[in-house]
């Protein structure tokens, strides 16, 4: 799959996952891992003493959660698993 022939979801999804083409299977596992952790909800708890600042923080830092979990959702239903590829 080239560049120009992948779709905008699975472009978009690459993005938030900070990956790019070809993607194995641990790689993706490996970014969602590391995506889940930088925007665990909870890591922002002692980000600052303003409420407003906090909840902020807190809400984007969910969407994003649900973000990753989409985003390897969908590029684990696209990918070809590694034991597969034979």
């Amino acid at each position: 799959m080239t560049d120009d022939a992948v779709p905008q979801e699975i472009t978009r999804a690459l993005e938030i996952l900070g990956l790019t083409l070809p993607v194995t299977s641990d790689a993706l596992d490996r970014a969602k891992r590391v995506q889940l952790y930088n925007w665990n909800p909870a890591r922002y708890a002692n980000l600052t003493n303003n409420p407003t600042q906090y909840t902020t923080a807190y809400k984007k830092a969910e969407e994003m959660t649900k973000l990753v979990e989409a985003s390897h959702a969908l590029l684990s239903a696209v990918l070809v698993p590694d034991d597969e590829t034979t």
